[in-house]
């Protein structure tokens, strides 16, 4: 069976023929945190593509039906051993910078409660840096974050 693709909403959508079930592309959302400790800010090495050996917050896809913050925990515990508690919403930032990626990045701040830090899941690296002193940074979201401008802001 084939779909038809029609006008509706606003955008050319797929639609079955038979049913008039129309498909909806839903957007991907990711969850990150900023876990900042003693003035520097923790961040992860990413082991695959893309952005191989770049630096980016801890984050990853929010599961459906997952709530957000516990997105946000959960990648953080995956990627860098460290149990953290969320403390306030900082930013949703929009817009996917490759096929794969996530239309949407909330990004939570975060503390440490306890755990060991080592790299796991995506992630071979995880460290502690100054801001005076990141690294080749991953992805706009983590850019937009750890600038100076952001940071005025919030």
């Amino acid at each position: 069976m084939s779909v038809s693709h029609k006008e509706l909403y606003g955008r050319v959508r797929a639609v079955c023929p038979q049913c008039e079930w129309i498909h909806f592309i839903d957007p991907k959302v990711a969850a990150a945190v900023l876990i900042e400790q003693d003035g520097r800010v923790l961040l992860v090495r990413r082991a695959g593509e893309p952005f191989r050996g770049f630096w980016t917050l801890p984050a990853g896809f929010i599961n459906g039906g997952e709530d957000p913050a516990e997105a946000a925990v959960r990648e953080c515990l995956e990627e860098t051993g460290l149990n953290v508690r969320v403390t306030r919403l900082l930013d949703i930032i929009s817009g996917k910078e490759h096929p794969r990626g996530a239309d949407f990045i909330i990004v939570y701040q975060a503390e440490v409660v306890d755990g060991e830090l080592k790299p796991d899941d995506d992630a071979d690296a995880v460290e502690w840096f100054e801001r005076e002193n990141l690294p080749q940074l991953a992805f706009r979201a983590t850019q937009v974050v750890l600038s100076s401008e952001f940071q005025r802001g919030h």
